[in-house]
């Protein structure tokens, strides 16, 4: 049996750190958004028990095991006894290390692929555990909502009901680069004690700007705790920050530890102009325009 499905990006409206964890990880608070920029995986099922995955891509592991796709069929494989196999074949569009959650998104989507060729038959609250041991970001790909707020290291999640209905439009900027989130976020731990002044932003702003379509509303409250640090050794991103406000984008912001910026825009036909406005002024950024989904 083969299955082929769509692993999409998220954007984060809100990212604040408190600090680290005695686990490593960190304390936060964001609200997700998927959006349809999306990576293709193909799931087919094998008798002789054997995972392999196949994404030819420069900036991935040589070595298949160590891809997260990889990590997400294995675990689920132990966790149920199951016998079967799986070929996964995935065909990157988000690019890799981007702050896009790119990875996290394929290890979900195997997940519940797989869940279902399997035939498994796991609940969303198995599936949601599993998704936490793997990362981060991986449980609000399970949790299948357009909007979530993330509590803990973002694996608590939340509805958001008053944004069910929400879609927006996104001009996506991506610059050639690759940015480490282990390394922002160990910068972001030793600057942390010059950051005394908490910020001003609050969910609370963001999600009512957002139900109400309100650019400006939505522009005070969108807030990313480490745009500082990924800003201050890829001063490319504040470039990009600029260009976009130049070009009239009021609500801008970089995802989780960038280097992606993406821009709240209030039509398709408006994010395709600006794409193409962008794609002649550099020529060397990946440009995307994606919506909610």
């Amino acid at each position: 049996m083969s299955l082929v499905l769509n692993s999409y990006a998220k954007v984060n409206l809100y990212l604040r750190v408190y600090g680290k964890r005695p686990d490593t990880y960190h304390t936060i608070k964001t609200v997700f958004e998927r959006v349809n920029l999306s990576d293709t995986i193909t799931l087919s099922t094998r008798k002789d028990g054997t995972i392999n995955v196949r994404c030819p891509h420069p900036l991935l592991p040589k070595d298949p095991t160590l891809n997260l796709a990889f990590r997400s069929a294995q675990l689920l494989q132990k966790t149920c006894r199951c016998r079967h196999g799986a070929d996964i074949k995935i065909v990157k569009r988000i690019p890799v290390g981007s702050g896009l959650a790119g990875g996290s998104s394929n290890a979900a989507t195997v997940l519940l692929g797989l869940n279902r060729i399997w035939r498994l038959k796991l609940g969303k609250e198995e599936l949601l555990s599993l998704a936490s041991k793997l990362g981060s970001d991986v449980p609000f790909f399970v949790y299948n909502q357009r909007f979530a707020l993330g509590e803990g290291r973002g694996e608590k999640l939340r509805p958001l009901p008053s944004l069910k209905n929400c879609l927006f439009w996104h001009i996506l900027v991506v610059p050639r680069m690759h940015v480490s989130t282990e390394f922002i976020y160990k910068k972001w731990d030793e600057t942390r004690t010059f950051r005394l002044t908490m910020p001003r932003n609050d969910v609370r702003i963001l999600t009512k700007g957002l139900k109400e379509k309100k650019i400006p509303l939505i522009a005070k409250g969108m807030y990313n705790s480490l745009g500082e640090v990924t800003t201050a050794y890829y001063p490319q991103i504040k470039h990009i920050k600029q260009i976009l406000s130049e070009q009239g984008v009021k609500a801008l912001l970089m995802s989780g530890s960038g280097p992606a910026v993406f821009g709240i825009v209030f039509s398709r036909k408006e994010a395709v102009a600006l794409r193409r406005k962008l794609r002649q002024l550099r020529s060397s950024w990946q440009i995307f325009v994606a919506r909610t989904i």
